[in-house]
């Protein structure tokens, strides 16, 4: 599955400036980039992908926090709802996002297990970017200042390839 590439968030009606959010949302998000700079730093592959999937499920407990309003209590035998399930009723306009990352759950929980072969380099790299761009939709959709992408910080082997520019 491929993260969407166009989603671009609504500025939710309810919401707060970035002052007003609930510290929780702070703290989440907070986490969520320390897990970001993990994902980026670590050298072990399946490692890197789980801390940038969880960078993901931290960033999007952020946009809960802020938007969520709580629920009454479930009655006995209501299923209980994951946060991607969550992400996409109380976000719509990440829904994409939730059905992307949902989908790497198994992934994750295997790499975090200790399976080498859980990912490929490529997969947990493209994790990280997508965590990354991710992130950044969450801190707009809470009114916030995106934070600057943290590229600089990837392993070599996952920069682009210079662009050649013929004359």
């Amino acid at each position: 599955m491929t993260p969407p590439r166009h989603a671009t968030p609504a500025h939710h009606p309810g919401s707060r400036s970035a002052l007003d959010l609930p510290a929780a949302t702070h703290s989440y998000l907070a986490r969520a980039a320390a897990s970001l700079r993990e994902a980026m730093t670590t050298p072990e592959v399946p490692m890197r992908y789980a801390c940038a999937h969880v960078a993901a499920l931290r960033a999007t407990a952020a946009l809960l926090a802020a938007r969520a309003t709580p629920a009454p209590a479930p009655r006995r035998g209501r299923q209980q709802r994951n946060a991607w399930v969550l992400l996409a009723e109380v976000a719509p306009e990440l829904a994409e996002w939730a059905s992307f990352f949902a989908a790497g759950a198994a992934k994750r929980a295997a790499a975090e297990s200790g399976s080498r072969r859980a990912v490929t380099e490529r997969e947990a790299d493209d994790l990280v970017r997508d965590a990354d761009r991710f992130l950044g939709l969450v801190e707009e959709s809470l009114g916030m200042t995106r934070h600057v992408p943290l590229q600089e910080h990837l392993p070599c082997s996952v920069h682009p390839a210079p662009v050649s520019r013929s004359a």
